[in-house]
């Protein structure tokens, strides 16, 4: 990473349904118009996106504030905001 700081696309997480068996591209960088995956549009800033790999069908909240201990999931951290 290049020390810069990612946009936070909101204080809450995503709710999302994943596949069993897909990966996702989690938005690291905050600038995606596809929140809370990648479009490309980290290119040149210093992230990269991170990959989740859905072990089961299932709910899952994606970080919102890109600021999560736990990346890709929320962790709760947009809360101290």
């Amino acid at each position: 990473m290049s020390g810069t700081q990612p946009v936070i696309a909101q204080k809450s997480p995503y709710r999302m349904e994943v596949e069993a068996g897909k990966s996702y591209w989690w938005c690291a960088c905050g600038k995606s118009g596809n929140q809370p995956f990648c479009d490309g549009s980290h290119r040149g800033s210093g992230f990269s996106p991170v990959e989740f790999k859905a072990e089961e069908s299932a709910t899952i909240a994606f970080c919102g504030c890109k600021n999560s201990a736990n990346k890709p999931r929320c962790d709760g951290t947009h809360r101290t905001l």
